[in-house]
């Protein structure tokens, strides 16, 4: 990891603006949208809009101890990333479960990566940054970036870059908890659709009901949501829907 210092407020940016004011000016776009994917697309988009020497970028989210690439800005960072999986070292890798922030200015000749520093570089990338995405409680993913170009991140850009993150990181968090709550409700929705349908079938009450739910649930070893799904779709289909 590289050695954190002062980022210049007077680091030319895009159009010569300063990051700074670049920055402040990106985050305001960085509200959680009700689809992850949607709130990670524009992300990825303003990052690489926003970062000298950014040529690609994308995420990979932590879901159940692996990662997962969302919205590469290029079918080559999905590529990358899947390499980082199969090879299980990398940048983004190490940034996600090790330290915060991996830079390397070539990646063909980091001794961190062997065999996925070769990889990248047969794909043309010399320069990755990846940093991770966290909130106090939540370990995310990563954010990373790429560019076919050496020493293409300097520290400014480091910097800047985990800013960037620590507000995307919150945008995302925020994304996540909504999509959680939309299948939960979703998940309750059927549920209690099923429970309709059994009741009505064989004139029990709601207890009775969601008793052969689970029941059916765990004899079939299929989760409870499944089997309500199932249920109101064969309603469904015997009602000519």
């Amino acid at each position: 990891m590289t050695e954190q210092t002062a980022l210049p407020a007077e680091h030319p940016g895009p159009d010569g603006m300063a990051l700074t004011e670049v920055l402040s000016s990106v985050v305001r776009t960085l509200e959680p949208e009700p689809s992850l994917t949607r709130t990670v697309e524009h992300i990825v988009r303003a990052v690489a809009a926003t970062v000298p020497g950014t040529e690609f970028a994308g995420v990979c989210l932590l879901e159940s101890g692996r990662i997962r690439s969302v919205a590469p800005t290029s079918e080559l960072v999905a590529r990358l990333d899947e390499l980082q999986q199969e090879l299980q070292e990398g940048p983004c890798l190490d940034a996600v479960f090790d330290e915060t922030i991996y830079r390397t200015g070539d990646i063909g000749r980091d001794p961190r990566w062997p065999k996925y520093g070769l990889a990248a570089a047969g794909l043309g990338i010399r320069s990755m940054l990846g940093i991770r995405l966290f909130t106090s409680s939540t370990n995310l993913g990563a954010l990373n970036l790429f560019s076919t170009a050496p020493d293409a991140f300097d520290t400014a850009a480091e910097q800047v870059t985990d800013l960037f993150a620590a507000h995307a990181a919150v945008a995302l968090a925020g994304s996540r908890r909504q999509e959680q709550l939309r299948h939960a409700l979703n998940t309750r929705d059927t549920i209690s659709m099923a429970k309709g349908i059994l009741m009505e079938r064989h004139h029990i009450d709601a207890d009775r009901a969601f008793g052969l739910l689970v029941q059916t649930s765990q004899r079939a070893n299929r989760k409870l949501h499944d089997i309500a799904q199932w249920l109101v779709h064969e309603a469904n289909e015997g009602r000519g829907d």
